[in-house]
């Protein structure tokens, strides 16, 4: 079971944001990742706990962030019910899209597992449901990702497999490289990995 510390920054002006500590793991069902998100000074500022079936689809997604609440999972594409600070509305929405996306490294794994790509293989198109700090705003988005390499690393527990996918934000032209091992993210734009106490599970790309 992965578990570790993630520090998060603004990933224009590298401002920290805080940090993510998380643990995930497989399962018979597919995958779960459960994290606390923390202020640069230290106080609570969140929560996420995301699981996926084998094909890479929500499950169930709750995320909390600034006393808001985001409850989810795939039905009829994505569903979510967002509620507010005072827990007075509640409102509901529903995109034909596969998944969830956001700042937490949960959703960068969880579309992964999602598309399964095969290195050098043409890009793939995804619609995705983005919920925007720090209120939760769902916005849908589309991407496109790419398995540019996969590559072989030694380590101290055996040899480590890292995948480097091109992601590509269709509205905005913006390209970026989220590098992945297994079900934990080295690095993309706005994360870092500081610590992590066991190795990365693995799964079938």
């Amino acid at each position: 079971m992965p578990r570790g510390r993630y520090s998060l920054h603004d990933p224009h002006d590298h401002t920290p944001l805080g940090e993510e500590h998380f643990h995930c793991a497989p399962g018979p069902s597919g995958w779960r990742y459960v994290s606390q998100l923390t202020a640069p000074d230290g106080d609570h500022r969140g929560s996420v706990d995301l699981a996926v079936d084998t094909l890479g689809r929500p499950i169930r997604l709750e995320v909390t962030s600034a006393s808001w609440q985001v409850r989810g999972a795939a039905v009829d594409g994505v569903t979510w019910v967002r509620t507010d600070p005072a827990g007075a509305e509640a409102t509901e929405g529903n995109v034909q899209a596969p998944g969830f996306t956001g700042t937490s490294p949960a959703f960068l794994v969880a579309t992964a597992r999602l598309l399964r790509l095969d290195p050098g293989a043409p890009a793939t198109r995804v619609r995705l449901v983005a919920l925007t700090d720090p209120v939760l705003a769902p916005r849908t988005v589309d991407q496109a990702w790419a398995l540019v390499s996969r590559e072989e690393h030694p380590t101290d527990s055996g040899p480590l497999l890292v995948d480097a996918y091109q992601v590509s934000a269709l509205d905005t032209g913006e390209v970026h490289t989220v590098h992945l091992a297994g079900d934990v993210v080295l690095a993309a734009p706005g994360i870092e990995l500081e610590h992590l106490e066991t190795p990365p599970s693995t799964f079938e790309a």
